[in-house]
């Protein structure tokens, strides 16, 4: 089969690999109907290339059509379509009856002290092969797989995969009160996504960028939209919008490659310069984020306020205010996406109508072999270039 294969830093390619096969009795075959490309894989392709092999089939976006299920399988069979969560998770122990697939007791990679396995993504995540491919092998598919109706297109559902759960989490996690106000940091695929979740729960939404090409698509669906290129004190413009408080709520959907960081753009540099085993250790013992969202998020919420974190941060002792957090009494949540905590939230929402705009969400729909230039204009914020979905 072709799938995408990562080889190095910005040097992604697509080769023929190996068919996926069963190997265990929980497993499934799906033949991927579409991928996205998620600005988490950006990281793979920049930041985190000391944890990576090359070889690495990349991709954590998948949907498709059941191919084959493992005999301990009984709730799929062959045939049927399903949206693929990018964690890896069994559905029975202690942590997911909580809630929390996320930290799956049967797929922590316990070698590196992470949580759940995910597909795709680095040797910290079990380095599981991805879902860029024409193939996808599905370990602990007796929970995973989410099945959806025939007939819709792919975009309907495929962000149930990642971006709807990850942005429904962002909300959740920042608390917002009942007709309050959430600023949204960063408007690529999540911040996006956040932004029209919060609005159709009714809340007052400010998002920022310095993308004009995203600054314009939030703007179009209604979202209160500041150019952070233009102006020179972003938090104290949304607090003149916000009666001088600042928001209730503030996201961070930037994560550790943020714009506007120059000390935290020079370590991850320094970092790429560095044999991979030098610079793995670097990264989980020092600070190397670009840290300048998370730290305007901390300034611009109001007293009392939450900020959600769920932009990707990724080094192990970096600064943090902490006296400005105690002093504001700030309310801090971050994590991956529990995705099937969220789904019977959100799957309503794509069977009755579109209210979130998923039909229209991607901006460009390519065939797999075009994957690398794919990644490099996302990379590079060329071309309009917000969401990519693949389509082997």
């Amino acid at each position: 089969m072709k799938a995408v294969v990562w080889h190095g830093k910005r040097d992604v390619r697509v080769e023929t690999v190996p068919d996926p096969v069963i190997s265990q009795p929980n497993d499934a075959i799906i033949r991927v109907t579409s991928s996205g490309i998620c600005g988490s894989d950006l990281h793979l392709y920049e930041v985190l290339a000391p944890f990576m092999a090359e070889g690495d089939i990349l991709g954590h976006e998948p949907m498709g059509v059941v191919e084959e299920v493992g005999p301990a399988v009984t709730g799929l069979r062959p045939g049927d379509r399903v949206v693929v969560p990018f964690n890896i998770a069994c559905g029975h122990c202690f942590m997911c009856t909580r809630g929390l697939p996320t930290q799956c007791e049967t797929t922590q990679v316990r070698q590196e002290d992470k949580g759940a396995a995910l597909f795709g993504y680095t040797r910290l995540y079990g380095q599981v092969p991805g879902g860029q491919a024409q193939y996808l092998r599905v370990p602990e598919a007796q929970f995973g797989p989410i099945k959806v109706p025939d007939g819709p297109p792919d975009d309907r559902f495929v962000y149930l995969s990642d971006v709807l759960p990850t942005a429904w989490q962002a909300v959740e996690y920042a608390q917002v009160p009942d007709g309050g106000t959430v600023a949204v940091l960063g408007l690529g695929p999540i911040g996006d996504m956040s932004a029209r979740v919060a609005m159709h729960r009714g809340y007052r939404v400010i998002g920022l960028d310095l993308v004009p090409e995203r600054l314009e698509r939030a703007r179009a669906n209604g979202v209160e939209v500041l150019d952070v290129a233009q102006i020179d004190d972003p938090a104290g413009d949304v607090r003149d919008l916000t009666h001088g408080r600042g928001p209730d709520s503030v996201i961070d959907a930037v994560g550790m490659e943020a714009h506007g960081a120059p000390v935290g753009k020079l370590a991850q540099q320094m970092a790429g310069l560095l044999p991979d085993v030098v610079a793995a250790r670097l990264m989980e013992k020092a600070g190397v984020d670009r840290l300048s969202a998370l730290h305007l998020a901390i300034e611009m919420v109001r007293r009392g306020g939450t900020v959600s974190v769920i932009g990707v941060y990724g080094g192990m002792a970096d600064p943090m205010p902490m006296m400005t957090l105690f002093d504001k009494q700030v309310q801090l949540r971050m994590g991956q996406a529990n995705v099937r905590t969220w789904v019977p939230a959100i799957l309503p929402l794509l069977l009755d109508g579109d209210p979130l705009g998923v039909e229209t969400f991607s901006t460009h729909r390519l065939p797999l072999d075009e994957a690398p230039r794919a990644y490099r204009d996302f990379q590079e914020k060329k071309d309009g270039t917000v969401k990519v979905l693949l389509q082997p």
